[in-house]
């Protein structure tokens, strides 16, 4: 699960985090700036699967798999080495009240940028997932056991950060009756109690088979609700072979059901072998379930056991993508090589309200 801070709060890895998807990186200049950027090259140490903190393997499911090589990014696709004292301080925020961050057990590429400015992913239900997604670095496995406190820890973080816009996501818990949704609901009234000028984004798991999950958390009234498609339906069997892709798209639409207030939210990664039409077909279905919000971005190989890259999709073509999601109606469309969920989660989320009362004439 994520939160994002706003002063505004995103996964959870180690120090030997590689960035760009846990990979080795190599420092340079970036221009007459002299920014030091960070530039994946390679990936594939035995210390890059493994946990940080409990030295497991993080995908014991994906230890026979063959290796597919990591590729050499491209320029366009360059990160800033996280080094600024607010990083530090975000970190050492999150460790002392025990939150993971789907930032950090994700391998974001955007870390160093959001933490810097005190923006984080709040990622609760534990670090250990049910699923096995192939583009996936979150950890699966056993899955942890529930911390009782965590509503009560998130909503301490968001109170004494003041931020003023949050994002919270989860681990899929396929293990629990409910899917987790209780302990979303508990943790979005939590933070609502604590700080009630603060916006509040989810970003949850697909609650399969969890019947009246999805209206136990819509009813704690989240401010954005994202669930995300992540690929086009015709990859679903290799990429995100534990979900489906109607029955992720049924629950954007019952969202806007229950309660129409509430923004929708989903998005994609690219670069996994989709044609550009099954894209295109993808924002449509979308717009058929009146979601407000598109994201789309590159994906990024975490290790060489994940899915390989297919190929890096250009800015121009991002670009593209925003101009005719725009035209479907989106309210807000996010598209470029690193848009993330919660990448600017709290400017995005004035932009898509802004948007909503200029179209009722407010």
């Amino acid at each position: 699960m994520k939160v994002c801070l706003t002063r505004t709060v995103g996964l959870s890895t180690s120090d030997a985090f590689g960035w760009l998807g846990n990979t080795p990186m190599t420092a340079r200049d970036q221009g007459d700036a002299g920014e030091l950027v960070a530039v994946a090259e390679s990936a594939g140490s035995d210390a890059d699967q493994r946990s940080p903190r409990t030295g497991a393997e993080r995908h014991p499911e994906k230890r026979n798999r063959p290796d597919n090589p990591i590729q050499r990014k491209p320029d366009w696709i360059r990160v800033k080495a996280p080094t600024s004292p607010e990083y530090q301080e975000t970190r050492r925020l999150m460790r002392g009240l025990k939150l993971n961050t789907v930032c950090e057990e994700a391998a974001c590429p955007n870390i160093g940028e959001c933490w810097s400015k005190r923006h984080a992913t709040v990622m609760i239900l534990g670090s250990v997932c049910t699923r096995a997604c192939a583009f996936c670095n979150v950890a699966t496995g056993l899955p942890d056991k529930l911390d009782p406190h965590e509503p009560d820890n998130v909503a301490e973080m968001v109170a004494t950060s003041n931020l003023a816009h949050v994002v919270i996501t989860s681990v899929d818990r396929d293990d629990l009756e409910d899917g987790g949704a209780d302990h979303f609901a508990r943790t979005i009234r939590a933070v609502r109690q604590r700080s009630p000028g603060t916006t509040i984004e989810i970003l949850t798991p697909d609650f399969l088979r969890k019947d009246g999950a999805l209206e136990h958390v819509v009813a704690a009234r989240p401010d954005v609700f994202n669930h995300n498609l992540e690929t086009v339906p015709r990859l679903y069997p290799g990429i995100r072979p534990g979900a489906r892709y109607y029955h992720s798209l049924r629950l954007l639409d019952r969202v806007k059901q229950l309660d129409p207030g509430i923004f929708t939210k989903s998005g994609i990664m690219v670069g996994l072998g989709e044609a550009r039409e099954e894209v295109l077909q993808v924002m449509d279905d979308m717009r058929s379930a009146d979601v407000d919000f598109l994201t789309i971005g590159q994906y990024l190989q975490p290790t060489p056991k994940h899915a390989a890259i297919e190929r890096f999709v250009t800015p121009d073509e991002f670009q593209s993508f925003k101009t005719i999601g725009t035209a479907k109606g989106f309210l807000l469309v996010a598209s470029s090589p690193l848009t993330r969920s919660s990448y600017h989660a709290d400017r995005d989320f004035a932009a898509l309200r802004a948007e909503r009362d200029a179209r009722l004439g407010r």
